[in-house]
């Protein structure tokens, strides 16, 4: 769906995806992207549950101060 967003949103379509895969695969090698997703997933993980705590605390403040 997302990778489907990103096509339709580039002049000429799909093949931009290939073409970006493709230049991936020569600069890091396919046996470093693996570990490239695996880092960028949890650094997301990381960043959702900073989000989450800070909501939280904003929450919390917001109640101390009623």
């Amino acid at each position: 769906m997302i990778l489907q967003n990103i096509a339709n949103a580039m002049p000429g379509g799909s093949e931009w995806i290939f073409i970006i895969i493709a230049a991936a695969v020569l600069i890091f090698g396919a046996k470093k992207i693996p570990e490239l997703a695996r880092t960028l997933g949890r650094s997301k993980g990381e960043f959702e549950k900073g989000k989450i705590e800070s909501e939280k605390e904003l929450k919390d403040l917001k109640e101390k101060k009623d």
